[in-house]
């Protein structure tokens, strides 16, 4: 079975930085995208940054320039930098794949179960 594991959540002050991983395990014949989305209270969820498996990179324009996606292909894991935190920035961050089984299997997303981020004074 198939799993995202994320983790490096906290609680932080404005300003400060966290760095989030989120490592793949179980049967996975290859990763193509992956990515980070993260969901404020009473919002929907977002897009916050993806990276493909050729290392191109998409941000929010909300994040740009102060949130780093990176991956680890042999790792299988994604991370994401977060410097200049703000009190917006507070939400739960979940990681995502897109990833095939095997070489004859489609293309499938698969979730972590999210990390919490607090950035509060």
């Amino acid at each position: 079975q198939v799993q995202l594991v994320e983790s490096g959540g906290g609680s932080v002050q404005p300003g400060e930085s966290l760095r989030l991983s989120c490592v793949a395990s179980g049967k996975i014949f290859y990763i193509n995208a992956m990515g980070w989305y993260r969901q404020a209270p009473g919002k929907q969820r977002e897009l916050v940054a993806t990276i493909t498996s050729g290392a191109s990179t998409n941000y929010a324009d909300s994040v740009k320039g102060r949130f780093t996606i990176s991956r680890d292909n042999a790792k299988k894991t994604v991370y994401l930098q977060m410097n200049s935190l703000k009190p917006e920035d507070t939400a739960v961050y979940y990681c995502n794949a897109d990833l095939r089984e095997r070489p004859t299997s489609r293309y499938r997303e698969v979730w972590g179960q999210g990390t919490l981020v607090t950035v509060s004074s």
